[in-house]
C-alpha cells in the first residue's frame, strides 16, 4: 500500500520551492529596510498559550488547533498562529528589557484543522511582523505600508486594504452591548453557530460567512471614546500622506480575541470566497495578558499559498538567468569536467552535469528539460586540442572554446551570479 501525505498538507516541490524561497528573500530584503530582524520560535507550544491569547471562544481554540498529550503529560499545541508565540519568546528572553522598540518578523509553517480548500491546507505557511512598544498612530500606517509594498513588489495588483479600529477595551465593551441590543429581536434567524456566540463573544458573530447573518448585522458607529477615534483618524491621515489606498469598514474585527484599536485585512482578486492574503492590527493587552508589562504591539500575517497564488507569474523570479550543463563522453572527459563543474561554481555559475555514461543526445535532451541556457560538450576529441564546446540551447549555436579561458568567458557573456540576492521582481 502507498503511503501518501496527510489530507490538508501539500508537498512543495521543485520549481514551486523556488518561488517559496523567493517570497521569502523578498521578505528578508524589505523588512530589513524597515528595520526587522527575523525570530523563529518552535512549531508546538504549550497548549495555555493559545487559550489566553487567541481566547476560549474562538473558532481557533474550539475546533481548530490541534492539541495533544505529550509523553511527559503536558498538553501541547502545534502554533495556529504566529503572535502569541513571538510574544512569549519576547517576554521569556527579556527582550523588552534589551531595546526599546522591537521589530520582529517570522516565517514558517502554522496548523489548523480546517476544511482543506484552495490556498488554506491544514497546514500552512504565513510571514508576519510583530513591532512592540509604541502606540503611536504612526507605527500603524508605517506597518499597513510595509504589508501594500511587500504585496506590490511580489506583483499582487488586484487587492483591498480594509481597514477600522475597534477602539480600546472600554469601547469594545460598548460595542459588544450596542451590537447585543441590534442582533437580540433576530437572534433565532441567526445560524446556530451565530447564537452560540451571541451568548459566548458576540463579536464573533461579525466574522460569520452566512450572508443571512450578515444581512441582520445592526451599523455601529458612535462607540469610540475621543483618544481612540484622534487615534484612527491619525492613521488614516499617515496612509493618506503615504498614498496608500484603502476603504475603511465598520465590520471588520478579525477573528482573535486580542485585537484592539487598529485592525485591517488585505482581500485579492482571484482567491475565491476565502480571499484574505494578509491581516493584521494592534493587540494592546495581549503582553499583559501573557503575564508581562503594559506594552502596546501592532503585527500582521501573510499567507504564502494565498500570496503566490495571487502574484502574476512572472512578478518573483526564482532562479538565476544561466544554467550550464556540461555532458561528456568518456571517462577522462568526465574526470575533466568534474573538476570543471567545480570551477564554475565557485565563480557563482549554476553548474550540472551528467555523472554517468550516457549518449551525447541524452544528455542533450536533458539539458533541455532542466532549461539549461548552455550546454558544454566535452569529449576526447576536444580534451585533444585543450577546447571545449559551448552550445546556446536556444539558438542550436555552438562555438569552440579554450578550456584555459573558458570560465572568464562565460561570465562575459552571460550569467548572473547564484547567492541569495539574485531575485527579481
Amino acid at each position: 500500500m502507498q503511503i501518501r501525505a496527510i489530507r490538508g498538507t501539500k508537498d512543495i516541490l521543485p520549481g514551486e520551492s523556488m518561488q517559496w524561497s523567493a517570497a521569502e528573500n523578498l521578505a528578508r530584503d524589505l523588512f530589513a529596510k524597515y528595520g526587522y530582524e527575523e525570530i523563529r520560535t518552535p512549531v508546538i507550544e504549550d497548549t495555555a498559550l493559545f487559550k489566553r491569547s487567541i481566547g476560549d471562544t474562538t473558532d481557533i481554540v474550539q475546533k481548530q488547533m490541534y492539541t495533544f498529550q505529550d509523553r511527559g503529560e503536558r498538553s501541547i499545541t502545534l502554533r495556529p498562529e504566529g503572535t502569541a508565540p513571538v510574544v512569549r519568546a519576547y517576554l521569556e528572553n527579556n527582550i523588552n528589557n534589551k531595546q526599546g522598540l522591537v521589530k520582529l518578523f517570522y516565517m514558517g509553517p502554522m496548523f489548523r484543522a480546517e476544511r482543506p480548500q484552495a490556498g488554506r491546507q491544514r497546514q500552512f505557511h504565513q510571514i508576519g511582523v510583530e513591532a512592540i512598544g509604541s502606540a503611536s498612530p504612526y507605527l500603524d500606517a508605517e506597518v499597513i505600508a510595509l504589508l501594500v509594498n511587500f504585496l506590490k513588489a511580489a506583483g499582487v495588483k488586484d487587492f483591498e486594504v480594509k481597514i477600522n479600529n475597534l477602539g480600546c477595551d472600554k469601547d469594545k465593551k460598548i460595542f459588544c452591548d450596542q451590537l447585543k441590543e441590534g442582533l437580540k429581536p433576530n437572534l433565532e434567524r441567526l445560524c446556530e453557530d451565530c447564537q452560540s456566540r451571541f451568548g459566548k463573544n458576540v463579536l464573533r458573530i461579525l466574522d460569520c460567512k452566512n450572508h443571512d447573518c450578515k444581512k441582520l448585522i445592526p451599523v455601529i458607529t458612535s462607540y469610540q471614546c475621543d483618544d481612540c477615534e484622534s487615534h484612527y483618524h491619525k492613521v488614516l491621515d499617515m496612509l493618506n500622506l503615504l498614498g496608500v489606498k484603502y476603504k475603511t469598514y465598520a465590520h471588520l474585527v478579525r477573528g482573535l480575541d486580542y485585537y484592539t484599536g487598529t485592525v485591517f485585512e488585505v482581500t485579492a482578486a482571484g482567491l475565491g470566497s476565502q480571499d484574505a492574503i494578509a491581516a493584521g492590527g494592534r493587540y494592546g493587552n495581549l503582553i499583559k495578558d501573557l503575564g508581562g508589562p503594559d506594552v502596546p504591539a501592532i503585527g500582521f500575517a501573510i499567507g504564502i499559498e494565498r500570496l503566490l497564488m495571487a502574484s502574476s507569474p512572472e512578478s518573483i523570479v526564482h532562479s538565476p538567468e544561466t544554467k550550464i550543463y556540461i555532458a561528456t563522453l568518456g571517462e577522462a572527459a568526465r574526470k575533466k569536467a568534474f573538476e570543471l563543474a567545480s570551477e564554475l561554481r565557485e565563480a557563482g555559475i549554476v553548474c550540472i552535469m551528467e555523472y554517468d555514461e550516457k549518449s551525447l543526445k541524452a544528455q542533450l535532451k536533458a539539458a533541455s528539460n532542466q532549461e539549461c541556457k548552455y550546454a558544454v560538450i566535452l569529449g576526447d576529441d576536444e580534451l585533444k586540442k585543450d577546447k571545449i564546446i559551448l552550445r546556446d540551447m536556444s539558438k542550436s549555436e555552438q562555438e569552440e572554446i579554450s578550456l584555459k579561458s573558458f570560465v572568464t568567458h562565460l561570465k562575459s557573456i552571460s550569467y548572473k551570479a547564484v547567492p541569495g540576492t539574485d531575485i527579481k521582481l
